[in-house]
């Protein structure tokens, strides 16, 4: 299919800068997603879907302060590293501003020096390779120097940085949130469990397709980042014991979703513990053989992520969906509303 077919127009008054005070708060928009009805709601109406029995899968991922400015060493001049995904030991995968004055051997210094890095390798689009050096632990530097990578649609300042984390985040390693499970607080989760419904988490670390567009013309020629998950056997043998009943597995995110489908791809069908790396694609025509229903936030015109949700239900009910939602004025993208796509 042509990326085209996945455009819509969207308001740019439309576009959430700010979260909710209340978690909860933001509206919902039900779909069938065999039918493409929907019907307006807000949040806490996910709670009537849910039966005993069913499984809640939501991605524990914590966003890393990923974003860091410091000086190259030599010059002077300032650069901004984006990081995006550890490799070994102290170096990681990154996107370098400004890219072209980042070659193999600059030196790098961040927070008048209590972290420095060398570029080891350069990348495509941007990207480069740095080795760090610190002292102490790396993750409490980066808490002392590093920002939250908030997308670059957002323009307000984050008065609160935890609002860009889930209230379930624990792993960290993602250059984005989950943002499907930034609608969830632990009262609503407990009031799920309540009902009888498994609530498990698995992990996927938001890396780079986040951040970079589509730059082909036709969908079968798009070729994704890979990112790192992990399901643990608690958690497969859970799902398993879901599916055998007869009950609903829902995805809270893409994210969780590319997940629980790239274990049953790589498992022909089963769900199994596993960890690695995945790049999987999903647009219409896939064969869903893990999730019933997802939980997902509204995205951005012609991404990898309205073709995913376009392959659980159809580009034309998403399309339609996508329309009312901007005529009734809901909020888009990472700090606004949210759509349930079930049967």
């Amino acid at each position: 299919m042509k990326v085209e077919d996945f455009n819509y127009e969207l308001p740019e008054e439309l576009i959430a800068q700010t979260p909710l005070l209340d978690r909860t708060a933001s509206r919902l928009l039900m779909v069938n997603r065999a039918t493409g009805a929907y019907r307006d709601g807000h949040f806490p109406d996910v709670l009537d879907y849910f039966e005993a029995g069913d499984a809640l899968v939501l991605n524990n991922t914590r966003v890393l302060p990923a974003r860091l400015h410091g000086i190259k060493t030599e010059s002077g001049g300032h650069v901004e590293v984006l990081l995006l995904k550890q490799l070994l030991d102290d170096e990681w995968e990154t996107l370098v501003k400004p890219a072209k004055r980042v070659r193999v051997g600059t030196k790098m210094s961040f927070g008048e020096g209590q972290l420095t890095a060398v570029c080891t390798e350069e990348l495509e689009h941007g990207g480069r390779k740095l080795k760090f050096s610190y002292e102490g632990i790396f993750y409490e530097v980066l808490e002392a120097l590093g920002e939250m990578p908030l997308p670059p649609y957002i323009k307000e300042q984050l008065a609160d940085q935890e609002r860009y984390q889930t209230v379930y985040a624990e792993e960290n390693g993602s250059a984005a949130a989950p943002t499907a499970g930034l609608h969830f607080t632990t009262e609503l989760l407990d009031a799920i469990r309540a009902k009888g419904v498994h609530v498990v988490f698995i992990t996927l670390h938001v890396g780079l397709g986040t951040f970079r567009p589509i730059s082909v013309e036709d969908t079968t020629n798009h070729k994704m980042h890979s990112e790192f998950y992990r399901m643990t056997e608690d958690v497969a043998a859970t799902l398993n014991e879901v599916k055998a009943n007869g009950k609903k597995i829902i995805a809270v995110g893409t994210t969780s979703m590319r997940t629980l489908e790239s274990i049953t791809q790589k498992f022909d069908g089963e769900i199994k513990a596993d960890d690695g790396w995945t790049d999987i694609f999903i647009s219409p025509g896939f064969e869903f053989k893990a999730c019933d229903a997802l939980i997902t936030n509204f995205h951005l015109p012609k991404s990898t992520l309205v073709m995913l949700v376009s392959a659980f239900s159809s580009r034309e009910h998403i399309i339609n969906a996508y329309n009312h939602a901007v005529e009734e004025k809901y909020r888009f993208f990472s700090f606004g509303d949210a759509m349930f796509l079930q049967k």
